[in-house]
């Protein structure tokens, strides 16, 4: 298996920095938006935001929680061992809110689909946009897509993406993975 880098550590912060100005641009001081981060690897990526944004804006309250998608998913009963799920921490009203909802990687589209279909159950929003670290071009199974892209692959199904976080693996990273034939 042969990996390539797509952001090194100094581009991984140079695109959330990015991403949060232009959330800064959209949404001005956030008074009537909140941001949602899909379980279990968006959370990460919505920590980060929200440490970017009070570091651009200086301390706002910005309200930012995790959103587990696990029994949304349309494909959870398909594996062989049961899964376990994972923490939703929404302490705050999403009623006729602007709702950002963050994942590190959007591929196919289902994880956003979980995530619409889970979210509802907290109220409706005004409006719903998604913010993705890194889009997989060309792998769509539903008519969606992030409003808000670090960068976009060309990617191919049998290639896999894999975000690095300082927090689990010891440095921020993108890589994309090869199976060699």
């Amino acid at each position: 298996m042969t990996s390539n880098i797509i952001l090194d550590p100094i581009q991984f912060h140079l695109t959330v920095s990015r991403l949060c100005y232009e959330l800064i641009e959209n949404h001005d001081d956030f008074s009537e938006s909140v941001i949602i981060g899909l379980q279990p690897r968006g959370i990460y990526l919505v920590k980060r935001i929200k440490s970017e944004l009070n570091r651009i804006l200086g301390e706002v309250d910005i309200p930012v929680g995790t959103l587990d998608i696990t029994f949304y998913r349309d494909d959870f009963r398909r594996r062989d061992i049961p899964i376990a799920a994972n923490k939703t921490e929404i302490d705050f009203i999403i009623e006729d809110k602007n709702v950002i909802l963050v994942d590190d990687v959007f591929y196919t589209g289902r994880s956003l689909r979980a995530g619409l279909d889970a979210m509802l159950a907290f109220g409706r929003p005004k409006q719903v946009e998604m913010l993705t670290l890194i889009e997989r071009k060309y792998s769509r199974h539903f008519p969606l897509q992030p409003d808000y892209i670090g960068r976009s692959v060309d990617s191919l199904s049998s290639q896999r993406v894999e975000v690095e976080w300082k927090e689990l693996n010891g440095k921020d990273l993108v890589k994309l993975y090869t199976i060699d034939a």
